[in-house]
């Protein structure tokens, strides 16, 4: 019965299948893709669909910190809890790696009508900031743009 729930989607990235025509997959393999397409689009990307998509793309530019991770764990919740119906979020964790610039988003689901606790990890790319400590002002102070000093 939960099979049947879960059901069959084209493949995610689009790819052709090993008979020429589109990918497809099933199971708990296209629910990872579902909530790997929830997560990567960001709303108003689809034209015909404004809304579908998760808004943490909106913090791509958000310095790296607790309440940056905390908007994005509420972001992930809201997103997979309206789009993707098939799932029961668990938890979701927000981690740094070594480098800066990526945030791990940890999805913890079970695929409803299953006992079956599965986890996907998400990576977020940011754009750390570019200012370095000690680096003299670009904007001229309260006046203005540095021209307006001359």
């Amino acid at each position: 019965m939960a099979e049947q729930f879960v059901g069959s989607g084209w493949a995610f990235p689009l790819r052709i299948g090993p008979t020429g025509g589109i990918a497809l997959v099933s199971g708990e393999r296209e629910i990872e893709e579902a909530i790997r397409l929830v997560l990567a689009t960001a709303p108003g990307e689809r034209p015909m669909r404004p809304e579908f998509g998760c808004a943490i793309h909106d913090l791509v530019f958000a310095p790296v910190n607790e309440q940056t991770a905390g908007r994005i764990q509420h972001e992930v919740q809201l997103s997979l809890d309206r789009w993707e119906p098939r799932v029961e979020v668990h938890s979701v964790e927000v981690s740094t790696g070594t480098d800066q610039s990526v945030l791990y988003i940890d999805v913890q689901y079970a695929i409803r009508g299953t006992n079956n606790p599965r986890s996907l990890v998400f990576p977020f790319y940011v754009i750390p900031s570019h200012e370095e400590p000690g680096a003299p002002e670009t904007s001229g102070g309260p006046g203005g743009s540095p021209e307006s000093d001359r």
